[in-house]
């Protein structure tokens, strides 16, 4: 593999990423500013010459965590959803949300998602990609 020598632009301030097993596609969580706007999840199309962003989804504030299946079918997003700003924001939500998408090629197709505790982080799947554990910070738990 060669150098491209292009910058990716996935989104405002990339921050969570993994790339798919079979290295066919990445996927980047932009935290973007911290203001209270929606934020995104990038897919990188790692086959394509040279690797470039083909698609982007808006997901809410602040999706940390993002991990793919270890099969390669499911991504899914932690989201804080204003879970760690102050309860006086206007930004403020009581609890964060799992969204999980499906893979279908480059594409993420919506398929559930979860209300979750506060500040959540950290996302893993299970071997078998039938369980995923997600990291609360405020209820110190998984």
């Amino acid at each position: 593999m060669e150098h491209s020598k292009r910058d990716l632009s996935a989104g405002i301030r990339p921050y969570g990423l993994d790339v798919s097993a079979d290295r066919s596609i990445a996927v980047v969580a932009n935290i973007g500013r911290g203001s209270g706007d929606n934020d995104t999840v990038s897919v990188i199309d790692l086959q394509a010459q040279p690797f470039r962003v083909v698609e982007t989804v808006v997901v809410g504030q602040t999706p940390e965590g993002i991990a793919l299946s270890p099969d390669g079918k499911l991504c899914a997003v932690v989201v804080m959803n204003g879970s760690n700003k102050p309860r006086e924001s206007p930004f403020y939500n009581a609890n964060g949300k799992l969204l999980l998408y499906r893979v279908d090629g480059t594409k993420l197709v919506p398929a559930a998602a979860v209300w979750i505790g506060r500040w959540s982080q950290g996302i893993a799947f299970s071997a078998d990609s039938r369980t995923i554990l997600v990291q609360n910070m405020v209820e110190k738990e998984i």
